[in-house]
């Protein structure tokens, strides 16, 4: 991520960003009434909402943000929620920080905004991170017609199901009336993977 965009996200949590709404979406808690427990990653966090409603489920969580000021606003809200969740400040195309395998691994927004080299180390880290039968639950907006900017392409998407069936796309629309797609897949069998 350039420099530039990486302090104008430092900078929105100065303030409340847009995309925080302290409401955990619908197809995260339609995915929590369908799979047990088990250990979760949330990949560029925020302030936690969606680790703590994991917690409060009985998931074992971890948050991963770039932005200390907002991973801190994380664990204030997670300590006062009354639950346990690890947040780590690491930058999503490396993990440094992040070890062992996740049964689910979420993204809300964060793939988007990635340039297509940091998806293929982002998408490295998630076929280390996961193993055969874990999912990635991902939301995103697609890029603008012209191609310019953040956004998800089709290649992005294609290139997942390399390691990872596809289970479910639901493509709508974002509050910005932007195309977006939440997308759920399942890490492949190892005698499955490209």
């Amino acid at each position: 991520m350039s420099w530039l965009r990486h302090i104008y996200f430092k900078l929105l949590y100065f303030r409340k960003p847009p995309w925080d709404t302290q409401v955990s979406p619908p197809e995260l808690m339609e995915f929590i009434a369908q799979y047990a427990p088990g250990r979760a990653l949330d990949l560029g966090c925020g302030t936690g909402t969606n680790i703590i409603t994991l917690a409060q489920h009985g998931w074992r969580v971890t948050g991963v943000d770039y932005v200390g000021r907002a991973l801190r606003q994380a664990k204030k809200k997670a300590q006062q929620a009354g639950v346990t969740a690890d947040f780590q400040v690491d930058d999503v195309t490396k993990l440094k920080k992040i070890t062992g395998v996740f049964d689910l691994v979420l993204d809300i927004g964060c793939f988007h905004s990635l340039a297509t080299n940091e998806k293929r180390a982002y998408t490295h880290n998630l076929e280390r991170l996961t193993t055969p039968g874990s999912i990635y639950l991902m939301y995103g907006f697609f890029r603008e017609a012209d191609g310019n900017g953040p956004g998800l392409r089709e290649p992005d998407l294609n290139g997942l199901e390399l390691n990872f069936d596809l289970i479910n796309r639901e493509e709508g629309v974002d509050r910005g009336q932007r195309p977006s797609v939440w997308v759920t897949y399942q890490r492949k069998p190892a005698d499955k993977l490209d």
